[in-house]
């Protein structure tokens, strides 16, 4: 019975080093509380998503050093032990959690590399969608359609669209070693959309382009003075050609019509409702003008030879014998 009392007696050095962790992590708690308040309270009126989501993050970095450190220095005051001890941890920690430690360093390379921000749009891992939330591990990722030209047999969604689904898709960190992130906002927030209009050889093509040009002009009016800036930042910024941002056609010939395809500047969000707008406006200019949308037409250059019966007159002959 003494042996037992031995193996079960309380270790009294240990149990202060319990009760010293549980009284840290309280502290760092609630000082983490008192910091999170005082983030708040300080960007209330110029409230911003962005200022905000970089604040959070700060704070959970300053945090995690905080938590390490601190039990560091509890429980491994004798340094040969701690050495010793950090060796096998990492050694251990590396083996057994791999795709972990990828995960956040990938974290790490997009805060340092300013890869997207939350708020951005971007595809990462397969997924299109604007990023909610960057945390140590993974990136949720508010999920949206793909065009159909994009869809194929395997697409998990149903909105043939550029518009949210609304799943949120949680995608780990690590994904950017192996695959593109592509992001859509970050430099600059516009993209370069396309109306491709098939149109016969025999209609008037020059009223039909004018009519292509006045439409889209008509619905990005706004959106080409705003893009100017953007792109001359970016001209500032990186090695980049000049662009014209006006819209512009372009004419495609095919065995069976004229494909004139219109090229003009939109925002990043609400591009769906965009062409939606100039795709009435076509169908109504283009009926004012009397030109119909082309379809798939087909010639017949021969018939095989033909016989035909009366089986009628045959069946009569027949009954009069």
């Amino acid at each position: 019975m003494e042996q037992v009392f031995k193996l079960i007696s309380f270790n009294t050095e240990i149990g202060l080093k319990v009760l010293a962790t549980l009284a840290f992590l309280i502290v760092l708690w609630l000082l983490r509380r008192v910091a999170n308040a005082f983030i708040r309270e300080s960007i209330r009126d110029r409230y911003n998503g962005r200022i905000w989501f970089w604040a959070g993050q700060g704070l959970n970095l300053v945090t995690a050093v905080l938590l390490i450190l601190g039990l560091l220095e509890i429980w491994f005051d004798n340094p040969n032990r701690l050495a010793t001890a950090i060796g096998l941890v990492t050694a251990g920690v590396a083996f057994a959690l791999q795709k972990v430690i990828t995960a956040i360093a990938g974290y790490f390379v997009i805060l340092r590399s300013n890869i997207f921000s939350v708020g951005d749009r971007i595809t990462m891992g397969g997924v299109r969608g604007d990023v909610i939330a960057l945390g140590f591990i993974h990136t949720k990722i508010m999920e949206m359609g793909q065009p159909v030209s994009f869809q194929d047999s395997t697409s998990a969604s149903w909105v043939k669209s550029r518009q949210f689904t609304g799943r949120v898709v949680s995608i780990t960190n690590d994904k950017i070693f192996d695959q593109p992130v592509y992001n859509y906002t970050q430099d600059f927030p516009y993209l370069w959309e396309e109306i491709s209009i098939p149109i016969s050889y025999t209609a008037d093509r020059d009223r039909a382009e004018q009519i292509l040009l006045e439409c889209a002009a008509r619905h990005t009016e706004n959106i080409n003075q705003m893009s100017q800036e953007s792109l001359r930042v970016m001209r500032d910024r990186y090695f980049l050609h000049s662009h014209d941002l006006t819209p512009k056609v372009y004419y495609r010939i095919t065995n069976n019509w004229l494909e004139l395809t219109v090229r003009f500047v939109v925002r990043e969000h609400g591009i769906r409702d965009l062409k939606d707008a100039v795709s009435r406006d076509l169908l109504k200019a283009f009926d004012a003008a009397g030109i119909r949308i082309a379809t798939t037409t087909y010639n017949v250059v021969g018939f095989p030879p033909l016989q035909i019966e009366n089986s009628f007159s045959n069946t009569k002959e027949n009954s009069q014998h």
